[in-house]
């Protein structure tokens, strides 16, 4: 392997678009989380996938690793270059490239951002509904196999792309998918890269499924006694086929530090935030449906607006919220764990969870997509505290355990990347070792985001 060798061919070529500066490589190096920063040997912004082909071309050659960096807005070290050489900031690449509104389809490149797509889109009368919180660019979600508050209504990243085109290790340029809806022709590729984590290969154009803006938007805020009451009101509101957009559970702890960080004087107990889409009946309809659940429930002030403002606001903070749990201990790194179970199995997880952290001295709060079983803790911890990671480690370890005894995964939304790959052959089995198989025919030299999602590399 050569990665200096690579550098110095790669280096005239893109003159000021590669930096080997400190500071930039320190950027590249580090996620929002917890893990270990690793910087890369240099930093390449490629502005076309025929330059993209070029580094790929290169970097093989010379067994140099390549690591595709969308908004570094991941939270389990997948952008993290463990094994150095060039990161490849798509950033420059994110024009919006064709809008067939009768289509109901878009045509991007993979730097262009979630929020600035639906700025671009809005005239249309159509939005792309994947919100994972972060402005995290479409290629990163796409290649995470992103979700978030909406997922329980429109999907995930699964389902929204219908096709890529894709650099692979050699250089070959491939496109997978069509804009038609379905097809029964040959493997599905497109679902092979969704997922991947660059891995496979590097995305340099996605074509999106889109949605028409709903004529009516409220949302509703809902405190609880208890947090299994809370929870119960999700089970009951999904199992009754209420088309709820958005259902976000909120524990105590979160409460505290969002009232703190985002200026809300909410009562400090388990909330859950909701959002109904439709037309105005039956946006009315739903509220007053769920309004009811959570009543039965003991739900205590079931709030709900269709005042933009107020939704708007409501949902910025939420989006807000993993600043807002650290807030509570200052100077604290998230150790950041999500899982994902039936939703029949959800009550009896999150129970389980509590139990372990009321036993802990570490401060974890949750908050949780919960409409479709997920929810995400972040464990507070000194980052130069050996004993507070070891800790964070085990109560990491026990979620993710938990999560497989009911059914789940030990990730529903931020994807394997370092932190979740000790875990992957309990969930996979002998699975696990053909993703390995997969990687080894697609990248035989190993140089496409090392050290992440299969075994050995």
């Amino acid at each position: 392997m050569s990665i200096e060798t690579a550098i110095a061919e790669l280096a005239p070529r893109f003159g000021e678009r590669l930096s080997r500066a400190e500071a930039v490589r320190a950027q590249h190096g580090a996620d929002e989380a917890h893990h270990a920063p690793h910087p890369p040997d240099a930093v390449i912004w490629p502005e076309s996938t025929a330059e993209v082909a070029e580094i790929a071309r290169t970097c093989s050659a010379h067994g140099c690793p390549i690591v595709a960096w969308g908004a570094g807005t991941s939270l389990e070290g997948h952008v993290i270059p463990v094994r150095g050489g060039i990161s490849l900031d798509m950033s420059r690449m994110d024009r919006l490239l064709e809008v067939h509104a009768e289509d109901m389809d878009v045509v991007i490149q993979p730097g262009i951002t979630r929020k600035r797509l639906n700025e671009e889109l809005r005239a249309t009368g159509l939005f792309f509904p994947v919100d994972p919180g972060a402005d995290a660019s479409l290629g990163g979600m796409a290649a995470t196999r992103a979700s978030g508050t909406c997922a329980v209504r429109y999907g995930t990243m699964r389902e929204a792309v219908l096709a890529l085109e894709v650099v692979l290790a050699d250089g070959r340029v491939i496109r997978t998918g069509t804009r038609a809806r379905k097809s029964s022709a040959g493997y599905d590729l497109t679902r092979l890269f969704v997922g991947s984590e660059g891995t496979l290969g590097i995305i340099t154009e996605l074509t999106l499924r889109l949605h028409g803006q709903p004529e009516a938007i409220s949302a509703a805020t809902c405190a609880f006694g208890r947090l299994e009451d809370a929870v119960q009101t999700v089970i009951e509101t999904i199992q009754m086929g209420v088309p709820v957009a958005r259902i976000e559970l909120l524990d105590p702890l979160t409460i505290r530090g969002f009232n703190g960080y985002s200026g809300y004087d909410m009562p400090e107990l388990p909330t859950l935030f909701l959002e109904f889409h439709g037309s105005e009946a039956s946006v009315a309809e739903q509220a007053e449906t769920v309004g009811a659940i959570a009543g039965e429930n003991g739900g205590r002030g079931f709030d709900w607006t269709r005042e933009p403002e107020a939704r708007n606001r409501l949902w910025a903070a939420r989006h807000s919220a993993y600043y807002a749990q650290q807030s509570l201990r200052p100077g604290a790194r998230g150790y950041v764990t999500d899982v994902c179970v039936p939703i029949s199995r959800l009550a009896e997880a999150i129970a389980e969870t509590e139990a372990d952290l009321a036993e802990s001295p570490l401060m974890a709060p949750l908050v949780g997509h919960v409409g479709d079983g997920n929810f995400h803790l972040s464990i507070l911890i000194d980052p130069e505290d050996p004993a507070e990671i070891a800790e964070a480690a085990r109560l990491a370890g026990r979620i993710n355990e938990r999560a497989l005894r009911l059914g789940g995964t030990v990730t529903g939304e931020h994807g394997v990347g370092l932190g979740k790959r000790k875990y992957m052959a309990a969930e996979h089995g002998e699975a696990w070792g053909l993703m390995g198989e997969i990687k080894a025919v697609l990248d035989p030299a190993g140089i496409l985001n090392p050290g992440k999602i299969v075994p050995g590399n």
